[in-house]
């Protein structure tokens, strides 16, 4: 410092602008390399020591395109610590690439690393990126691949608190399931997810049931309902693979096939009457039919008897009726009406 400030002043003095310019120049060029010095250098002693392979000037490089280079950098620090620098695709320009998509970076190569370590699941880095960009959460899903998950059937919030179901001889079963899945990350993109499955082994059990003869026979193998549900590859198209189906309970319900007849009796009675009641009904509409017709013939017999007076009148006055054939006629219908006064006085006295 006492030398460059030798030189300094004997400049200042001298009034030479060239090398004030200079001077300040080189001040700004030693503040600059000293700004990055005390920003980079630890970074950069990092990836030197543990063999990440990012030099300052890539740590510069990403400071200019946005990116988080502490992020980057210990993220490649996992990777190769964790033996995965074996993957091709895990590389410098792979990792800015997965940050400036708004991907998680530390959270796919921790997934990577347990793959790895558990030595069941293979995740390379383009699968793992992928699920990520997706928005499920690639750590949990590796996990659950390793550590299964179980799945209450029908799930504990739901609102019913079994499956009911009923066999063919009418009795009703309430069961409660367990569904214990792994997480199958080749459909984790797209595959539907717990809901469907929950779904699924509901209507599978649901149907083993009724497929069954007697609720007595659910009761004594309760392994037919796994079986017959696991049968069906109810996991196609989702984002878990099925381990297995365990039946946590069986209760015995009502017997809706009883109930069923009984109902199905009712009703039948219900129509009957109805049917009866319109049968009815017409033989009364068909009686009062007969006593119109019985009236309306009545008023046609008063109508005729109306006219007899006429037509008499009618035959006195054209000649074809004498007086002593009235007086016959009139004896005649005299000893009709005495005869019927006396059949019906006989009558009544026996």
């Amino acid at each position: 410092m006492l030398h460059f400030g030798t030189t300094i002043f004997p400049l200042l003095a001298a009034n030479n602008m060239f090398w004030l310019i200079s001077g300040f120049a080189a001040i700004i060029a030693i503040v600059v390399i000293l700004a990055i010095i005390s920003r980079y250098a630890r970074l950069w002693i990092q990836s030197v020591t543990t063999g990440a392979g990012i030099g300052i000037f890539d740590l510069l490089r990403m400071t200019f395109r946005k990116v988080n280079p502490t992020v980057i950098l210990r993220s490649k620090i996992m990777a190769v610590q964790a033996g995965l620098d074996d993957d091709e695709e895990l590389t410098i320009k792979g990792l800015e690439a997965h940050y400036l998509s708004g991907g998680n970076v530390p959270l796919v190569i921790r997934a990577m690393i347990a793959a790895r370590k558990a030595k069941i699941v293979t995740l390379g880095y383009k699968q793992a990126t992928a699920i990520d960009l997706a928005g499920r959460n690639i750590l949990e899903a590796v996990q659950t691949s390793v550590y299964p998950r179980v799945i209450d059937c029908p799930a504990r919030d739901s609102k019913r608190s079994s499956l009911d179901a009923v066999a063919k001889n009418g009795i009703q079963l309430k069961v409660r399931a367990r569904v214990t899945v792994r997480a199958n990350l080749d459909q984790l993109i797209g595959g539907a997810t717990e809901e469907t499955i929950v779904a699924r082994v509901g209507e599978g059990i649901v149907s083993a049931i009724g497929s069954a003869d007697t609720h007595a026979h659910v009761l004594e193998n309760p392994d037919t309902i796994t079986k017959a549900v696991l049968a069906r590859k109810l996991d196609s198209q989702t984002a878990f693979e099925i381990v297995s189906i365990d039946i946590a309970d069986i209760d015995v319900g009502d017997n809706i096939g009883a109930r069923l007849q009984a109902d199905q009796a009712e009703a039948d009675t219900r129509v009957a009457r109805a049917q009866a009641e319109g049968r009815r009904a017409m033989a009364v509409s068909a009686e009062q039919e007969e006593f119109a017709k019985i009236e309306e013939n009545r008023g046609h017999l008063v109508e005729a008897e109306a006219e007899v007076p006429l037509a008499m009148a009618e035959a006195f006055r054209s000649g074809k009726l004498g007086l002593l054939d009235y007086y016959k006629m009139k004896n005649v219908q005299a000893d009709t009406d005495m005869r019927s006064s006396i059949a019906n006085v006989g009558g009544r006295g026996n």
